[in-house]
């Protein structure tokens, strides 16, 4: 039995007073799964393709980042 399942038969036992806690416990641990919104998502897609197609650039290091945004 995987921890999924696991969880959800323990889930059917909680009463519903006490769900409440739960639901708080679950919020909290997904707020650091957030779903990259479409903007988001075209921008990878962007940078995916810049670099397929030789037209982006890597970084080493943020310095050298950080020195061609200034220029």
């Amino acid at each position: 039995m995987s921890n999924r399942e696991k969880a959800i038969q323990l889930l059917n036992v909680i009463d519903d007073e006490k769900m409440v806690y739960v639901l708080n416990i679950l919020e909290n641990l997904t707020c650091f799964a957030e779903i990259p919104n479409s903007e988001t998502i075209a921008a990878f897609q962007e940078g995916d393709n810049m670099l397929a197609n030789g037209t982006g650039k890597r970084y080493t290091s943020t310095s050298s980042l950080f020195a061609d945004l200034e220029a």
